[in-house]
């Protein structure tokens, strides 16, 4: 029994980075709503969290990432998935445990805008490309709202965590 357990502690984390890795080329390759298909891939490394721990969450996260970068067509999908949404299922794992909520929030904001400042410095042109243009036009206007779409990410992530442990985790168990 406790070899099946330890393989499973390596195959279902490099399982879901396999899927993270489809889900980052797709959004690559997309003519729209990449940003939704590599958020979508974030949740992988997330299940990865909740059923074998944060290490296997960090291992799922590396290999889709490394993975990504090299294979994925479009770059700014990969580096999205690698520096937020990939990685967010970790620093939200870590946030949350405090359990103080005013705590948990300067957490997250704090990663993701300085992550969203690095995209930003980094791939402006791409990222430029893939938003709205009445938010690309200004910047003053671009923080307030990605932080306010941040915000609802985080919120309809943890529904979705919700019913991973509920339902998901359950069947896969």
């Amino acid at each position: 029994m406790r070899r099946k357990n330890a393989a499973v502690k390596v195959a279902y984390p490099a399982i879901l980075g396999a899927l993270a890795v489809i889900l980052v080329y797709l959004a690559s390759v997309a003519p729209t709503g990449r940003w939704g298909i590599v958020a979508l891939a974030g949740l992988l490394p997330a299940a990865a969290v909740i059923s074998v721990g944060l290490r296997a969450g960090f291992l799922c996260w590396a290999g889709a990432s490394i993975l990504s970068l090299l294979l994925a067509p479009d770059k700014f999908c990969a580096l999205l998935f690698t520096a937020l949404f990939g990685l967010y299922p970790m620093v939200k794992s870590a946030a949350e445990k405090p359990r103080k909520r005013l705590l948990e929030y300067a957490v997250k904001l704090v990663f993701f805008n300085a992550v969203f400042t690095g995209l930003y410095l980094t791939m402006m042109g791409s990222m430029l490309d893939s938003l709205p243009p009445a938010l690309g036009d200004s910047l003053w206007a671009l923080y307030p709202a990605a932080n306010i779409v941040f915000v609802l990410y985080d919120y309809g992530f943890s529904q979705l965590i919700a019913v991973y442990v509920s339902r998901v985790q359950r069947a896969v168990h």
